[in-house]
């Protein structure tokens, strides 16, 4: 890797994640920069001197109109063409959560189509109806291009959303399993199928819990990486004789980020 890596973490609106994120990145051996949503829109260059930009979690808008809605209305009408330009330039692009609900609706994750910015999958209400806190079980999968879960094979993070249930149409969902798009599943606690809730918090259709786009590089997920940084952030730490300073289970997603967008510099 011949330079830093930089990542640009777009922040305010009502996201509130930025802090977690940060600290993963720069885990991973990144330099990370916090951005305001209305900074951004107002000096969009800043985008071109990054090389990962992370759409966080929280409740841009406040959720109104359905989460990420709003906040991708702003971008598609105030930053498509810098988007556009980051991501065919080889920039790598992480959704969490809120970030995963406003990729879908920017149509920046599946793309089957290039970066036309047309949404073709959506996250809806949990079948629950409610919102949903708690730990769950992710398998990657080995087929995907995502750079992001590259070595990755079970891993264990929280979630916490009540819009989180992934939808698409049957040819859409054909397509996506056609071409290895998905990038990460629910799983049970074996590490098999889900078998419904809670497993599958959400009702997601073929349990998907994390997709990315054909060049492997823009990525979007429901669960919260940077939220496991540690082992001491697990909910059963004492159980299992968890080192201070060891990593959790989600700063892999970080590491594999920075790797990758090191390759190119």
């Amino acid at each position: 890797m011949s330079q830093t890596v930089k990542a640009l973490i777009i922040t305010g609106v009502g996201l509130n994640c930025e802090v977690e994120t940060a600290r993963a990145f720069e885990l991973a051996g990144a330099q990370s920069k916090l951005i305001h949503l209305n900074d951004l829109l107002e000096a969009p260059k800043a985008l071109a001197s990054h090389h990962v930009l992370a759409f966080i979690g929280g409740f841009s808008y406040g959720d109104h109109l359905g989460a990420g809605t709003v906040f991708a209305n702003k971008l598609k009408f105030r930053l498509a063409d810098d988007l556009k330009r980051f991501v065919l330039n080889g920039g790598l692009v992480i959704g969490i959560c809120n970030g995963f609900q406003t990729m879908t609706r920017l149509g920046l994750v599946p793309a089957f189509n290039g970066f036309d910015l047309k949404q073709q999958v959506a996250l809806a209400h949990n079948d629950s109806s409610l919102f949903r806190d708690d730990w769950v079980i992710l398998k990657a999968e080995s087929g995907s291009p995502c750079v992001f879960t590259r070595g990755i094979d079970t891993v264990r993070l929280p979630i916490r959303h009540g819009e989180g249930k992934f939808m698409a149409d049957a040819t859409v969902l054909e397509k996506l399993e056609e071409e290895n798009l998905v990038a990460l599943r629910y799983v049970s606690s074996n590490g098999g199928p889900a078998r419904g809730f809670p497993d599958n918090p959400n009702g997601s259709l073929n349990d998907i819990a994390g997709i990315c786009d054909p060049t492997g590089r823009i990525f979007g997920m429901m669960p919260h990486p940077e939220a496991f940084l540690s082992p001491l952030n697990a909910p059963d730490w004492t159980r299992h004789d968890a080192e201070s300073g060891s990593a959790g289970e989600g700063l892999a997603f970080f590491r594999n980020a920075i790797n990758a967008a090191g390759e190119a510099l």
